[in-house]
């Protein structure tokens, strides 16, 4: 007699996104039909999927004790894996002041006084875009000083690359911060850091175990409400990674995390002897992750040619900055070869942030002479003004292209890559197609601006240009085989198949048949390794 399932989801549309592996086990996300496989229903037991099938055929493996999930002719797909995310960083969104809706500086700043009464010694916001604002300027000491004279105020940009002081937080950062990441008008800060000097400002303020539970726990319960059922996690000078030990230690961890550690702590794990996929089902120490350059917003991302929105000193006319207006080396080639040799030399699969044209040749230039590299599956985050070689050699070096497709949202003519790239540079952003194209592996994440998959997706398949659009398939399989495929776990996640976890996700609509408006598809559930960890039906 067939054993009883668990949990059993009936009646519901089961797109399966199998069949994304050829021969060598190697994800291929580029489809040129929709979703192939669709089926109805989804038995479980233990934890994994044991069948997937027709209705019909689900039902007779309910028992007395089996749940049933009636789909109610819904939509299922595989549980969505956040590639590059910032757990903490979306926490602090929940719990301190949330900038992201501010349509101006005064919006921003009226948010940042509310935040105030809360009365939390630092007074905290993140995620503002200058760029959507009619001041089109970053908040300045003085603007923050009308918050408090008294109390630290931080301001953190949308892309953590740039932090906005007041003069109380500058006077007690400041003396730690490097010279030349911060921002000075006529010889005086303006209030404006970048780049290392805006990590060691949000990492600034006091912080402790119950802090970082209440961020990281926040953070998770936001990204299985989106159908998140696994995040590759940056961690850099953080508790998190032993609260989410503690959490998987006691049973409460509702989502699968990947740690990847940034390169100032790799002594540290190779003394500790951490390894690259060692780790429990629900925690897995992933890559070490290292630098090229900055970002697009602040101008710091290495370019071959300037900005088009400087005037030629590096910097916007009211500030000064030290680079010659084409960005910045965050890591320098040569340094990011020391570390990469390091890593390899221990087995260390490397994810290396590089935005700019140049930072990015640079990154494929180290990642792709290493001798592990089609092993160890490198990856390089974000990619954005990729050249068509530099993707024929990431192809050829087997080195995954972990990509943001909700950064299409800047990509709109009149929009942040137009203000600050011009429309040749912004049309050749983030060439999602290219990236298929030329046979490189692509996994999806949002970077937390914002975690929202459905909202990447949407971006992907209405892309301004066709070489920056995929189709919804291709898009979904991205952000689910794609992303397990860079974490190593193709063979148990990213995919409905019998013998995998079950970590799935229930959408209000198809996105195959809205494909114009994938960005206001609801979650109605989210199950991980068989659990309902989100359930709004």
């Amino acid at each position: 007699m067939t054993e009883a399932a668990d949990l059993v989801l009936l009646d519901g549309d089961v797109h399966t996104l199998a069949g994304a592996t050829d021969g060598t086990g190697t994800v291929t996300i580029a489809d040129e039909g929709e979703s192939a496989d669709v089926q109805e229903a989804i038995a479980i037991r233990d934890g994994e999927i044991v069948r997937v099938g027709r209705t019909v055929e689900i039902e007779h493996l309910k028992g007395v004790e089996t749940t049933v999930i009636d789909c109610a002719g819904r939509t299922v797909v595989p549980g969505f894996i956040d590639a590059h995310t910032h757990m903490e960083t979306q926490g602090l969104y929940l719990v301190h002041a949330d900038l992201s809706d501010a349509a101006s500086l005064d919006d921003a700043l009226d948010e940042l006084d509310r935040q105030a009464e809360t009365g939390r010694e630092w007074i905290l916001g993140f995620g503002y875009d200058e760029s959507e604002w009619p001041e089109s300027r970053y908040p300045t000491r003085e603007d923050l000083d009308a918050i408090s004279e008294e109390r630290p105020v931080v301001a953190m940009r949308v892309d953590m690359h740039t932090a906005s002081l007041n003069s109380v937080a500058l006077d007690r950062l400041l003396p730690d911060l490097p010279a030349d990441d911060v921002r000075t008008a006529d010889g005086e800060p303006t209030g404006v850091v970048v780049e290392d000097a805006a990590t060691q400002v949000w990492g600034g303020s006091d912080d402790s175990d119950a802090e970082t539970r209440e961020l990281v726990t926040a953070a998770i319960d936001h990204a299985t409400s989106l159908g998140v059922t696994g995040v590759h996690e940056k961690v850099r000078h953080s508790r998190a990674p032993r609260i989410y030990r503690e959490l998987d230690r006691d049973g409460d961890l509702d989502c699968r995390v990947r740690l990847d550690y940034w390169s100032d702590h790799l002594e540290t794990a190779i003394d500790v002897g951490l390894a690259t996929n060692a780790g429990s089902d629900f925690v897995r120490t992933g890559g070490i992750k290292s630098f090229t350059d900055g970002s697009i917003g602040a101008r710091t991302a290495k370019l071959f040619e300037p900005y088009e929105d400087l005037d030629g000193t590096g910097s916007d006319a009211s500030e000064e900055g030290p680079d010659d207006g084409r960005g910045q080396w965050v890591v320098e080639p040569d340094e990011l070869r020391e570390v990469a040799t390091r890593a390899v030399d221990y087995d260390f699969q490397l994810t290396v942030h590089a935005i700019g044209d140049e930072a990015i040749g640079a990154a494929v230039d180290v990642l792709a002479d290493t001798e592990t590299a089609p092993t160890a599956r490198h990856r390089i985050e974000h990619v954005e003004l990729a050249t068509d070689e530099q993707l024929a050699s990431m192809a050829d070096a087997g080195i995954v292209a972990s990509m943001q497709p909700n950064f299409h949202q800047w990509a709109q003519p009149g929009g942040l890559y137009d203000q600050r790239l011009g429309e040749g540079r912004r049309k050749r952003s983030n060439r999602l197609r290219a990236v298929l194209d030329a046979g490189a592996p692509l996994a999806f994440g949002s970077d937390s601006m914002p975690l929202d998959p459905l909202l990447g997706i949407h971006h992907a398949v209405n892309a301004p240009t066709a070489s920056q659009r995929l189709s919804v398939t291709e898009a979904i399989r991205a952000y689910t085989i794609g992303a397990a495929y860079a974490g190593f776990d193709e063979d148990r996640l990213g995919t409905i198949e019998v013998g995998k976890r079950a970590d799935l996700a229930v959408l209000s609509e198809s996105p195959w048949d809205e494909p114009d408006g994938i960005d206001e598809i609801d979650v109605v559930a989210t199950l991980v390794d068989g659990s309902l960890v989100f359930d709004d039906r």
